[in-house]
């Protein structure tokens, strides 16, 4: 199974992620299959790719919560239901 979770990048006190699809037996740092976007808490900045959001997305993948909660402030699932 696939899902779609925060990755962490950056310094310490720094952090930045990533967002990736990634296998549920992978540890957090472990072999992505795709990054498909990322997420900056101190700046509030995020970057997705749509494209291959949806792509997973229409796979099968599942979203965390906490990666949830960024692709429904990006109105993601709107455009989705519609």
């Amino acid at each position: 199974m696939v899902k779609l979770r925060l990755k962490r990048c950056g310094r310490k006190q720094r952090a930045i992620y990533r967002i990736v699809a990634i296998d549920v037996r992978s540890r957090r740092e472990g072999r992505d299959l795709r990054k498909v976007g990322f997420y900056d808490p101190i700046q509030n900045q995020t970057y997705l790719n749509v494209h291959a959001i949806r792509y997973f997305l229409k796979k099968g993948a599942q979203p965390t919560g906490t990666v949830h909660d960024i692709l429904r402030k990006a109105e993601l699932f709107k455009e989705r239901a519609s």
